[in-house]
């Protein structure tokens, strides 16, 4: 089967990716990303936990980890939506629906703001089933590493999650969870002095 038409599975960890039809622009202005990300967290919040991100003009980085299938069962019953034992309203689809609907709802946007129509990002989304702990930290830290690709300064880009888990800033991502996973702040800034690549 195609990695990329699997479910996500519960209690799992991913790197969610993708980019715009044919390498095209997805992010033209900051505020695009600001509602990218508001998207994201809407939709995203009640199915998986986010341990880091990185929004390029023309592709994203998202690694998560999927709620555990009690906590997504829960979830939706408190919203009454009607489960099903299989197929589109069924648990093992509810993580895909739910980031399909950030994506089809941020396309929508996009494309009524530019006066645009039809797909703007690639479909299927892509994602890499995460296996190891060691795969997790590498993953982190190169899609920390991304806006190198642009000539930015990841250290200081806007659009990652780098900055926030050094801050001390209110957020929804899982920052403790990731510092602890590196051991300490000062062990993660050392750790991201290293070139990562990843087989995608």
């Amino acid at each position: 089967m195609d990695i990329r038409l699997e479910n996500l599975q519960p209690d799992c960890f991913y790197h969610i990716y993708n980019r715009g039809i044919n390498g095209g622009k997805i992010f033209e202005e900051e505020k695009n990303y600001l509602f990218f990300m508001n998207k994201f967290l809407q939709y995203s919040k009640d199915v998986c936990n986010l341990y880091a991100y990185c929004l390029m003009p023309n592709h994203f980085h998202f690694v998560i980890k999927i709620k555990s299938y009690n906590e997504l069962l829960k979830c939706f019953e408190e919203k009454n939506h009607k489960l099903t034992e299989s197929g589109l309203h069924s648990i093992q689809n509810l993580p895909s629906k739910q980031f399909s609907k950030i994506f089809s709802s941020y396309t929508q946007a996009f494309n009524k703001l530019y006066n645009r129509h039809g797909a703007l990002l690639e479909s299927p989304f892509k994602r890499k089933k995460i296996v190891s702990e060691r795969y997790l930290k590498n993953v982190i830290i190169y899609v920390h590493q991304n806006p190198i690709d642009i000539h930015e300064n990841f250290k200081s880009y806007k659009f990652s999650s780098y900055l926030t888990v050094l801050s001390s800033l209110k957020t929804n991502l899982m920052r403790n969870d990731v510092i602890e996973l590196f051991q300490s702040s000062d062990n993660f800034v050392f750790c991201h002095q290293i070139l990562i690549n990843v087989d995608l």
